[in-house]
């Protein structure tokens, strides 16, 4: 056996150890009853430490100093052997310990965030938080920063990215996108209406799977079930998990849920089974992660163009409800500009202002200018200024998102990032693909997808996030793209307003 072949063998049984984990928290979101939180704790804390050991070992280590020197390995086999390194003396940097004492709290933190929600009581969720809060602290200071503390978590979700890239992203968000909406909002509303109507749950989920199965999105290796905050997992390209959620009178719910899932999944899929285990068969980063469900959900799944195409299959499940209804309809409901509470419910503009909230609360927090007890204050207090809206109890405001419970600070920006490459790469996909705009109108995304394919997914970890967005577009992140797709998209909804 070559030294590539056993480096290639060895994290395949890493990744094993991983996605066995990662099974269990998928059972644990989804199946698990509720009295297995304790021993679930311990199995994934169990697991968690295993794999440390292997991430980190004596044997793994001297295979990568050698394979650093060795000069018959391709391009791409360079490139995984140095995102191994990288991600090698990361790990050295935990003890096992902190491991499963990290791992064993986010068990505990997630079990009492879903009590906390369910009571809507942030006092229930604090002292598990809080203790999380400490540890990724922690972490930070082992990781090392240059500048700022969030800068070593947001590393761990966008490689390169830091707290000063996010200020001045939003600085761009503040300064164009802020100002678009307002004028927006200060206009008429284009009626909700048929969207909170009573839609059988039943066929609203016969209809996501149809939805899924058009995008491209493969049963045989994957599945759909329902979850209280809807989620992808993924244990290797032939097995990819998503959820949905069902609300009988909001149908954008399960739909723009489903889709925007479907985005997460397909990427999944896309990945190359061969290189199972290797960072060339892993995603880039979260952002371009995003990237993929952004597109699918805003780019293709709010267009005129999508709902000409599914309408008519949308009518049959619900004649009744949509009899006096066209695509027009749907297409002006789902696309209404308006604040509200919940993120994951948000228009696709004011979304970003939800994610500022919680970037500016995360970095205050690892600043220490505020405490874990405050946060609802913090959260109330930004909604108001930057959303004129007040948050009535804790499950629609700081409870709402599950990413704290699972220790995800630093996560939040990356929801913008693939916002923004999102309108990037479909500027691209259109110019390279002429007839787009029409074949999504007749529900045809095969192209799409095969652009997709070849130009993002296949590559993996091959390439950085901001190295890949200049090979697919020419061009670095810009958030030029995502203000003419707005301006066209909604000049024109609005333009008779």
């Amino acid at each position: 056996m070559s030294l590539y072949e056993e480096y290639k063998t060895t994290l395949q049984r890493i990744t094993d150890v991983n996605f066995s984990a990662a099974l269990l928290s998928w059972d644990q979101e989804t199946y698990m009853p509720a009295g297995g939180a304790e021993l679930r704790a311990r199995q994934q804390a169990t697991l968690a430490g295993i794999s440390h050991e292997m991430t980190t070992s004596e044997a793994l280590g001297k295979l990568l100093d050698q394979l650093e020197n060795e000069n018959s390995l391709d391009e791409k086999q360079k490139a995984n052997v140095q995102q191994t390194l990288k991600d090698y003396r990361r790990a050295k940097k935990y003890s096992r310990a902190f491991v499963e004492e990290l791992s064993a709290c986010i068990s505990e933190a997630f079990n009492a965030w879903q009590e906390a929600k369910a009571k809507s009581d942030f006092k229930i969720f604090a002292p598990k938080l809080k203790k999380l809060v400490e540890l990724k602290r922690k972490e930070c200071e082992l990781l090392g920063y240059k500048e700022h503390a969030l800068d070593a978590l947001l590393e761990l979700h966008e490689p390169g990215l830091t707290t000063k890239d996010v200020e001045l992203l939003y600085n761009e968000v503040r300064s164009e996108l802020v100002p678009f909406v307002k004028n927006i909002i200060s206009k008429p509303l284009h009626s909700q209406d048929l969207l909170h109507i009573s839609y059988d749950k039943g066929k609203q989920w016969d209809f996501s799977v149809h939805i899924l199965k058009q995008m491209g999105f493969d049963f045989n290796y994957g599945r759909q079930d329902i979850s209280v905050h809807p989620f992808t997992i993924n244990f290797g390209a032939q097995d990819v998990r998503v959820t949905t959620r069902i609300d009988e009178f909001n149908l954008s719910d399960c739909i723009t849920g489903t889709i925007h899932e479907g985005g997460h999944a397909l990427y999944e899929q896309g990945l190359p089974n061969s290189e199972y285990g290797l960072p060339s068969g892993e995603a880039i980063s979260l952002g371009i992660h995003e990237s993929q469900s952004r597109l699918w959900e805003n780019n293709v799944g709010r267009s005129l163009s999508f709902w000409k195409g599914q309408f008519s299959e949308l009518k049959k499940s619900f004649p009744e409800q949509l009899k006096n209804s066209t695509a027009e309809d749907i297409f002006s409901a789902i696309n209404v500009v308006q604040p509200s509470l919940i993120r994951i419910n948000a228009d696709e503009l004011t979304y970003h202002f939800h994610i500022m909230v919680r970037f500016e609360l995360e970095k205050a927090l690892f600043e220490n200018k505020i405490q874990v007890e405050e946060i609802p204050a913090f959260w109330n207090q930004r909604y108001k200024d930057y959303l004129g809206i007040d948050v009535p109890k804790d499950s629609e405001g700081c409870l709402q998102d599950v990413h704290w419970s699972h220790g995800s600070f630093g996560y939040f920006p990356t929801y913008s990032l693939g916002s923004f490459y999102a309108a990037q790469f479909f500027a691209k996909a259109k110019k390279d693909i002429p007839t787009l705009e029409k074949e999504i109108e007749s529900g045809n995304y095969s192209s799409l997808l095969k652009w997709l394919r070849e130009n993002i997914h296949q590559y993996g970890k091959r390439y950085e996030a901001k190295e890949l967005c200049e090979r697919v577009t020419g061009e670095k992140l810009n958030f030029n793209y995502f203000m003419e797709y707005a301006k066209e998209k909604y000049g024109k909804l609005y333009s008779d307003k």
